[in-house]
């Protein structure tokens, strides 16, 4: 097992490493005998340059037979990339887990700046600071944002905030720009930011700060964690504006109109209460 490579989604091979497998499982909330009876059967389905896909994939299948609860939360990942087609129910998102961490959040505002006028997806304020949040979905967990995209928002920024910074109001603020993503930074990305003071947030950026960490510390959970519920009622209640797990115990109504059947009704609130935590009594 010493000398087995897996092949990551960007076509890179790497060693094995089963502590990665153990901590996907463990923050998904899997007890450890649940996590060594399948990392035990992973290593049966071990061959040289298996893709890492394949082997979440089977992990994922083991979980979900023991409990849907872990299966949603160790979906985490590949939920995030469901929430398209468009990036409005990413930018949701985003603001949502933002507000979770005590920000107040706008989603969607147009600023004018020192020279022309600029759409934000999400306006951020905590205390005397300011942000300005680009988010960039994509639904290919291969696809990394590359150092043009600081280097196009770090623009925008500064255009916004020296205008603000000439409003009497703003004087003693502090003002940043911010990039969310839900995969990956390049990393010349992340040393042009580091470089300039702008913000980033990916799934794994910063170190045990990423959303990864952040989404379990706020139990906020997409739709499209859950298994329970078809890819096409998710995509109709993306299109109404329901993007979270917590949502739903409040939306039985609209389920119903959707044409969901009382059963599945039924499983799918269990599953979205027992991912998320939530006190569901309704």
């Amino acid at each position: 097992m010493e000398n087995i490579k897996v092949t990551k989604a960007s076509g890179e091979r790497e060693p094995y490493d089963e502590s990665k497998l153990r901590r996907s499982m463990a923050n998904a909330g899997a007890d450890q005998k649940v996590i060594d009876s399948i990392v035990a059967s992973i290593r049966d389905q071990l061959v040289d340059g298996i893709s890492t896909r394949r082997l979440y994939k089977e992990a994922f299948k083991m979980l979900k037979n023991r409990s849907d609860r872990y299966a949603g939360r160790y979906k985490l990942k590949e939920a995030l990339l469901e929430l398209g087609p468009t990036g409005y129910p990413f930018e949701r998102f985003t603001a949502e887990l933002l507000k979770l961490l005590g920000y107040s959040t706008q989603v969607g505002q147009v600023i004018q700046g020192n020279c022309v006028s600029h759409e934000i997806d999400v306006l951020a304020e905590k205390g005397n600071e300011y942000y300005i949040i680009e988010c960039k979905f994509h639904n290919r967990k291969d696809h990394k944002c590359n150092v043009k995209v600081p280097l196009y928002i770090q623009s925008r920024f500064l255009d916004v905030k020296n205008e603000w910074s000439s409003r009497p109001g703003h004087k003693n603020k502090k003002h940043f720009g911010w990039v969310v993503t839900n995969t990956r930074f390049t990393r010349d990305a992340i040393q042009y930011a580091n470089c300039v003071g702008l913000k980033l947030l990916s799934w794994d950026h910063p170190k045990s700060r990423g959303l990864k960490d952040l989404i379990s510390r706020v139990s906020l959970h997409p739709i499209t964690c859950l298994s329970s519920m078809s890819d096409e009622f998710k995509q109709r209640l993306l299109e109404r504006d329901i993007v979270f797990c917590k949502q739903l115990p409040d939306s039985r109504q609209l389920l119903e109109q959707l044409g969901m059947d009382s059963n599945t009704i039924k499983k799918v609130l269990k599953e979205a209460t027992e991912i998320c935590n939530l006190d569901n009594n309704k």
